[in-house]
């Protein structure tokens, strides 16, 4: 049995209510014993007025046609043709779906292990198609008196707030796993506070973590999990990190950290990369290929290659992208006035970076290589100039942070950090208790 499994089985369920922040609990056995109230009998009135339909009008509703289905998985190699014609269907029926209203086109777009059906009415007539590219997202095209009509369906699974929290013994990426936290989240968790805490260096054995995130159920089953809405990490010295998801009147949700309402989104990452540095910021380093004294004006992130990829430090323009002599594939953003990042080595630049194009912080620019001239394992050489001059981009003082929540929504993020403060009480106070009672 793994170790949450304990805790799984004497989880708290909660009721919050996301937009308010409020919050209420009650445990696993309270909430399956209060069963809802019996539905009330049908009133006199409501007979009454049920008996003097008309009798004809039920004569008037049709029944719903029988659609036989024929489902198949597309493989790789599949093509819209093959698959109409293992249905049983010719090119030409299948150019008149794909020519219909709507969203109709779309189902050219196919992709391998997506899963598709064709309905066909009692004279053996194709009626519908639904094509579901996932557990949210369906294509459904059906036949009408003009031909065929298209529509993309997106359902909204259900959102529950869960909580989980660890210590670090080793690295945050295996802690957050032991506490269950998947990869996504975990490396969501370290770009909520990566502008403030180096993840490689800055961690150490005994700081804690704590968040509480999104499960996400399509009828009643968990599926996936969504965004984080509370995060809190605390260093061995005391420091508490606090990090809140707020959404504003205008609907543009960010990471605020209460109780002043400052934006965790600084002007620019400390660091591009998940990864070790394997070769620090150093102007008077000798040169391992030349054997010369020669400044090493960045700094060297050591990662396999390709993956972690390469984000952009701070929004900006595509000042180079390209073969850059020493440096290999390189890409060089322009962030305002006078300062540029440099990101060098690379295996292959990000789809649609070249000269000119705008970024955003945190996109995706490259993945790590050994284009170059390089010694040593694959690796990011990056480097942060301030007009022309290098700086370490690990201790420089960087630009302001990103806009604070404004004063005339002060009084609004005030009483929600209030509730998201309640609600990670009510998980830690609920998360103890379940620790202590597995001890015993």
């Amino acid at each position: 049995m793994s170790p949450s499994a304990d805790v799984e089985a004497k989880r708290m369920s909660y009721t919050v209510d996301l937009e308010q922040g409020l919050v209420s609990g009650a445990s696993s056995q309270e909430a399956s014993t209060q069963a809802p109230p019996a539905p009330e009998a049908q009133t006199t009135s409501e007979t009454s007025e049920s008996q003097i339909q008309p009798m004809a009008a039920q004569a008037d509703v049709a029944p719903e046609p029988d659609i036989h289905w024929q489902e198949f998985t597309i493989k790789s190699g599949d093509t819209l043709s093959t698959l109409f014609r293992k249905a049983g269907f010719n090119d030409g029926l299948m150019l008149s779906v794909i020519h219909g209203d709507g969203e109709a086109d779309k189902l050219q777009r196919l992709y391998a292990g997506e899963d598709i059906r064709f309905g066909v009415n009692s004279a053996g007539e194709l009626v519908a198609i639904e094509l579901q590219r996932s557990l949210l997202e369906s294509l459904k095209i059906a036949r009408t008196e003009d031909g065929f009509l298209g529509e993309t369906v997106v359902r909204e699974p259900e959102a529950r707030p869960a909580f989980a929290a660890g210590v670090i013994d080793g690295s945050l990426y295996l802690s957050a796993r032991d506490a269950g936290l998947n990869d996504r989240l975990t490396m969501e968790l370290a770009g909520i506070f990566g502008w403030d805490i180096d993840f490689v260096y800055d961690v150490r054995k005994g700081d804690s973590f704590e968040v509480v995130y999104e499960e996400l159920y399509i009828d009643g089953e968990k599926f996936d999990t969504g965004r984080i809405l509370s995060a809190r990490f605390i260093n061995r010295g005391g420091e508490d990190n606090l990090a809140l998801l707020y959404t504003d009147a205008n609907g543009e949700s960010d990471y605020y950290s209460p109780p002043d309402g400052k934006s965790m989104r600084k002007a620019f990452l400390r660091v591009p990369i998940n990864a070790r540095v394997s070769s620090p910021f150093n102007l008077q380093r000798r040169h391992p290929v030349l054997d010369v004294v020669r400044p090493h004006e960045g700094t060297d992130y050591a990662a396999p290659p390709g993956t972690p990829p390469i984000k952009a430090a701070g929004s900006g323009r595509v000042k180079f992208a390209g073969w850059k002599g020493g440096y290999g594939r390189t890409v060089v953003l322009q962030h305002g006035d006078n300062i540029t990042t440099l990101y060098a080595h690379m295996s292959r630049l990000g789809k649609g970076i070249k000269n000119g194009t705008r970024v955003k912080q945190g996109e995706t620019i490259g993945y790590v290589g050994s284009s170059g001239m390089v010694t040593g394992p694959p690796h990011l050489h990056y480097e942060f100039r301030i007009n022309g001059a290098p700086r370490n981009s690990r201790t420089v003082k960087l630009p302001p942070d990103a806009k604070p929540v404004p004063d005339s929504e002060m009084a609004r993020f005030q009483k929600f950090t209030e509730q998201r403060l309640a609600q990670f009480n009510v998980f830690r106070e609920s998360n103890q208790q379940l620790a202590l009672a597995s001890d015993n």
